[in-house]
C-alpha cells in the first residue's frame, strides 16, 4: 500500500511539473503574392531583421517561423489559419494586413486559445466588442491615425475638405476616425472601389467643389496612381493632400517626387534618435537596400513583445495567463519607445505629424513634425469587457 502510494505520488509530481517548449511557433500570415505583396515583403524583412538582433532566439527559445500568404482574400487566410493552427500547431498567429482578412481569421485563432497578435490591421470591432483576451496589436485601431488627422486640420483651422477613402470597412473606419475631431465643413466625399486605378472622375469632382484640402486614404498601389494623376492635373499647386497610410516609404518608391509636399500621420516617430529606432532603421537599410516602413516598423516589435511573455513564464507556453499578464504589462517596444497597452490589448501611444520634404538630394524625405495626440487611447475600449482566461 505505502509503494502503491508512493508511485501516485511521484506520478502526480510529474504531471504537475510544467511541459518546457524548446521552440515557440509563430505563424506570419500576409500578403505576399499579388499587387499588394510589398505589404508582405516590407513585414517580413523586419521580422527576420528583428530575429536577427535577438540571436534567432525569443526568451530562449528557438523561434521557427511559418510564413502564409493570404493572397489578400479572407477565405484563403482562413484557410492559411486553420492550416497553423490545426497541422503547424503554432504558438501565435500573426500578422495580417487587412481588416476584413483579420475579420475572417480572428474568431477560430482565439477560440483555439492561441494568440492573435496583429501587426497593422486594426479592426475596430477588436479594440471594442470583439476584444479578446488572446488578441493583442503591435500597432493601432484603425480610426486612431485619421482622429490624428482631424485634430491636426481642425487645429490648424483648415476648412472645408474634401474625403475620399476605399470603399470597405477600414475605408469606411478612416472616414469615422476623421471626423470625431474634425468639425469643419465637409466639400463632398467619395468611397472608391477597392482596387481602382483611374481617378479622373473623382479628380472632376474633387475640382469642381474647390476643396481648401483633401483627406484621403488611397493605400498602395492605388495611392500612387492617385497621386499621378493629382499631380498631373496641377491640384497639388491649389488643394494640398493630406491622408493616412497613403504616403510612406513603402509606396515612396512609386509616388516618387510627387510625394513632396505632402501631409499625413502615424503612431511612428520616424525621426526619432532613440538608439533602438536608430539601429532599426540603419540595420535595415543595410540589410535590405531601401527604407523601412511604418507597416515593417510594426513586425519588427513583435518578437520583442514576445520576448516579454516567453520569458516571464520561463519558456512554458502553456502557461498562458502568465504570458497575457506579461504582454499587459509591457510598456516598451523598439519603435514605439514608451508606451501602455489599454484594456482593450490595443496600444495607448503618441500619433504625429509627418511631412515629405525633399533631401539634399532633392528625393523625398518623411520626417515628424509635431505631436498631435498624445498617449492616445481609441474610441472602443470602453465597449470591451475583457474575459479572462
Amino acid at each position: 500500500m505505502k509503494i502503491k502510494f508512493i508511485a501516485m505520488t511521484a506520478a502526480l509530481a510529474m504531471t504537475a511539473t510544467p511541459v518546457m517548449a524548446k521552440t515557440i511557433k509563430i505563424g506570419f500570415i500576409n500578403t505576399f503574392s499579388g499587387g499588394a505583396a510589398i505589404y508582405g515583403k516590407h513585414q517580413k524583412d523586419a521580422l527576420e531583421l528583428a530575429l536577427d538582433h535577438k540571436g534567432r532566439k525569443i526568451g530562449g527559445l528557438d523561434v521557427e517561423v511559418i510564413y502564409g500568404d493570404d493572397q489578400r482574400k479572407p477565405d484563403v487566410g482562413r484557410q492559411v489559419a486553420a492550416k497553423m493552427l490545426q497541422k503547424d500547431k503554432v504558438d501565435v498567429v500573426s500578422g495580417i494586413i487587412w481588416s476584413n482578412i483579420l475579420a475572417a481569421v480572428q474568431k477560430m485563432v482565439v477560440r483555439d486559445k492561441t494568440f492573435m497578435i496583429t501587426t497593422n490591421a486594426g479592426w475596430s470591432h477588436m479594440a471594442g466588442k470583439g476584444c479578446n483576451p488572446y488578441f493583442f496589436s503591435t500597432s493601432w485601431n484603425n480610426d486612431q491615425s485619421p482622429e490624428a488627422m482631424g485634430k491636426l486640420m481642425q487645429d490648424e483651422k483648415i476648412d472645408n475638405v474634401f474625403l475620399i477613402s476605399a470603399n470597405y470597412q477600414a475605408g469606411k473606419d478612416m472616414l469615422t476616425g476623421f471626423m470625431r475631431n474634425y468639425k469643419g465643413k465637409i466639400a463632398g466625399r467619395i468611397l472608391y472601389r477597392l482596387g481602382q486605378r483611374d481617378y479622373q472622375a473623382e479628380l472632376s469632382q474633387i475640382r469642381a467643389a474647390k476643396p481648401n484640402a483633401i483627406f484621403g486614404f488611397v493605400p498602395g498601389g492605388m495611392g500612387v496612381a492617385f497621386g499621378k494623376q493629382y499631380r498631373a492635373a496641377g491640384m497639388h499647386k491649389t488643394i494640398p493632400f493630406y491622408s493616412v497610410f497613403t504616403i510612406d516609404y513603402l509606396s515612396m518608391p512609386g509616388w516618387g517626387k510627387n510625394a513632396i509636399g505632402t501631409y499625413s500621420t502615424a503612431y511612428w516617430d520616424v525621426s526619432s534618435k532613440r538608439p533602438d529606432n536608430q539601429k532599426f532603421i540603419n540595420d535595415f537599410k543595410k540589410k535590405y537596400g531601401y527604407h523601412p516602413s511604418l507597416f515593417a516598423a510594426q513586425a519588427y516589435d513583435l518578437p520583442f513583445l514576445l520576448e516579454y511573455a516567453v520569458s516571464a513564464v520561463k519558456g512554458d507556453l502553456s502557461n498562458k495567463k502568465g504570458m497575457i499578464k506579461a504582454m499587459e504589462k509591457v510598456t516598451y517596444l523598439p519603435t514605439k519607445g514608451k508606451f501602455s497597452y489599454n484594456t482593450n490589448h490595443m496600444p495607448i501611444q503618441n500619433f504625429y505629424k509627418r511631412k515629405v520634404v525633399a533631401d539634399a538630394n532633392g528625393d523625398p524625405q518623411v520626417v515628424t513634425e509635431s505631436v498631435v495626440l498624445r498617449d492616445h487611447k481609441d474610441a472602443y475600449y470602453k465597449q470591451c469587457k475583457m474575459r479572462r482566461p
